[in-house]
């Protein structure tokens, strides 16, 4: 069977990450540049590979300041390093699970995130478009994002736990 190949739609997806600021709210942040692409067997996407890719210095969480310090070498150290990427080692949509290496700041990682397959739908163009949902979480210390500052009452100022959120759309590929 012949591989059918897939792009990421940009326009309907979005990757967002949540950390724990103060231990007592959530920041929410997104890469506003993203791309992605999907090859599959079929339209089950069993044993898809999977590509991603997000532009670091499009990091947005509504405060210029705060994207500016997460920009720095304190945390992504996007001129050195300006694009973070994750490679599918292993997808399986029946099982809700994908495995692969998160790249950031030239250290790679596992991971396994927890994918929701949607389904497959023909947008009024024509276009062939299939949806997933991934969650999951990572400890961010482990890809030297460790920048934090003690808070007096205990507890750090920003939580090593960051967890990620993305709604994705994929194109098929004439």
């Amino acid at each position: 069977m012949a591989k059918s190949n897939w792009a990421l739609d940009p326009t309907h997806s979005e990757v967002q990450f949540k950390v724990k600021h103060l231990m007592i709210t959530t920041v929410t942040g997104q890469f506003n540049v993203i791309s992605a692409t999907l090859s599959a067997d079929d339209e089950t996407f069993q044993h898809a590979s999977v590509s991603f890719t997000a532009d670091v210095k499009s990091i947005n969480t509504a405060n210029e300041q705060r994207d500016g310090h997460l920009k720095s070498a304190d945390f992504f150290d996007a001129d050195q390093f300006p694009s973070l990427t994750f490679e599918a080692t292993g997808f399986n949509a029946k099982s809700g699970k994908v495995k692969g290496n998160l790249t950031i700041k030239g250290i790679t990682q596992p991971v396994e995130l927890d994918v929701e397959f949607s389904g497959v739908n023909k947008d009024p163009w024509g276009n062939q478009k299939a949806g997933f949902s991934i969650t999951g979480k990572i400890n961010r210390t482990q890809w030297g994002l460790a920048w934090n500052a003690p808070l007096e009452t205990g507890g750090v100022l920003v939580s090593e736990d960051v967890r990620l959120l993305a709604e994705v759309q994929f194109v098929k590929q004439a």
